[in-house]
């Protein structure tokens, strides 16, 4: 209930204050949206098999978005950084897509 209550606050604020991006960090936020949403159907999966741990979580959100966001940065620096950005989003969605159908299954016991 306590992170319901802090996802609809940080929605809420979001909308209120209007936060702008540093035109240098745009590239990199789809990215790392999606890495978060991967860290986060994986939470929801491993909590239906009650395998969750917290600690788990923060280090695999936080790594997540690091990693799929200097993979993206290296690929800049080489001049390959569309394809590296559309390499971590098929991998990435791979994943989501996993646990998203082990999600259905763990809910629907289909």
């Amino acid at each position: 209930m306590i992170a319901l209550i802090g996802l609809v606050a940080g929605i809420i604020i979001g909308i209120v204050v209007n936060p702008t991006l540093p035109p240098g960090l745009q590239p990199y936020l789809p990215i790392m949206i999606v890495a978060a949403l991967d860290a986060i159907f994986g939470a929801v999966r491993a909590y239906l098999a009650h395998t969750f741990s917290d600690r788990v979580f923060v280090v695999s959100f936080l790594s997540n978005v690091a990693i799929a966001a200097l993979i993206v940065w290296v690929g800049d620096q080489i001049g390959v950084g569309s394809q590296l950005s559309t390499a971590v989003v098929v991998v990435l969605g791979i994943r989501i897509f996993t646990n998203a159908a082990a999600i259905r299954r763990e809910i629907l016991h289909a």
